[in-house]
């Protein structure tokens, strides 16, 4: 059952900026989806379009069954939502952020305290609830971040780069914590991200948008699919068919195990530095679809997110 459901999506900026060309996909109840391309790509501008933040200029949308334009209140009372940005009041301490938080949906005292307490030890912050938020670290914040998008039982949790300039120690550990959350609470999470690893970890289905377009939607098998098996990368010359350069390496995408030892025997008839033999990755894909790597055009960050 189709839980977001979007239909030629268009986003217009008054700049003149075209954020979304006609954007469609569905998201299944209960999975992870993840919505993967570089900045520019139109990530933001989709997921403030599905939480009622900003207007679309045509196409529709719809989550948990209602319109995001026509029945904005009712989309809101169902979605729990992790911006890039940080907007807790660090002024407060975590346990009060989550009861503000609580208050705004009308949540009765009881119920609040108890939900504050089992979110609490889901994103392992018991033994620092009272603490003011601005003596939190970076991970920390994003873990109570997400547990104030759950406070109110969303059906399903929008998650804006919710690793976005955390170390990969930590951003490691906000994938168990986000994991845990889709386990407990069975709630569906939309998840958008320029990080290959993340969306290879924890989605159940990608979509690869680029430039205001879904260039490609599926399971991680079946991107893996649009490329071989295997890449054998090296450095230095070889007049050889398949050659492609990828960020200064050249690599041959290989579909078997075979297939490499003859790829690997013809590369020794010339003056190779370094050979390097790996499994094909999202980025791999990603490559393919666009022309480039996701990391060369964040570097650049071009246009509007």
């Amino acid at each position: 059952m189709s839980i977001v459901e979007v239909k030629n999506l268009r986003k217009i900026y008054r700049n003149g900026t075209k954020a979304l060309k006609g954007v469609s996909f569905e998201v299944e109840e209960g999975e992870v989806f993840g919505f993967l391309g570089p900045n520019g790509a139109g990530k933001t501008t989709t997921i403030k379009i599905l939480t009622t933040l900003i207007k679309p200029s045509g196409g529709t949308a719809r989550v948990c069954g209602f319109n995001v334009v026509g029945e904005a209140y009712r989309v809101r009372e169902n979605i729990g939502v992790v911006f890039q940005e940080p907007a807790l009041d660090s002024r407060l301490t975590g346990r009060e952020n989550l009861d503000f938080h609580a208050r705004l949906y009308g949540i009765s005292r009881a119920e609040r305290e108890e939900r504050i307490e089992e979110l609490l030890k889901m994103i392992d912050l018991e033994k620092d609830a009272d603490k003011l938020v601005k003596y939190y670290s970076g991970g920390m914040k994003r873990r109570l971040e997400i547990a104030r998008g759950l406070m109110h039982f969303p059906k399903v949790l929008f998650l804006d780069e919710p690793t976005l300039g955390l170390d990969v120690q930590t951003r490691r550990k906000i994938w168990e914590y986000i994991e845990k959350v889709r386990e407990k609470e069975g709630v569906t999470i939309f998840l958008t991200t320029h990080y290959m690893e993340e969306a290879e970890k924890m989605c159940d289905r990608i979509a690869i948008i680029d430039h205001g377009r879904i260039l490609e939607i599926g399971e991680l098998e079946e991107l893996l699919s649009e490329v071989g098996k295997f890449a054998v990368e090296f450095k230095g010359n070889a007049n050889m068919e398949g050659v492609k350069k990828v960020n200064g390496r050249n690599v041959i995408e290989v579909k078997t195990e075979r297939e490499i030892v003859k790829v690997v025997k013809e590369l020794m008839k010339f003056n190779i530095e370094s050979l390097n033999i790996r499994r094909s990755s999202l980025e791999d894909v990603f490559i393919k679809l666009t022309g480039r790597a996701i990391r060369d055009e964040k570097a650049s960050g071009w246009g509007r997110r």
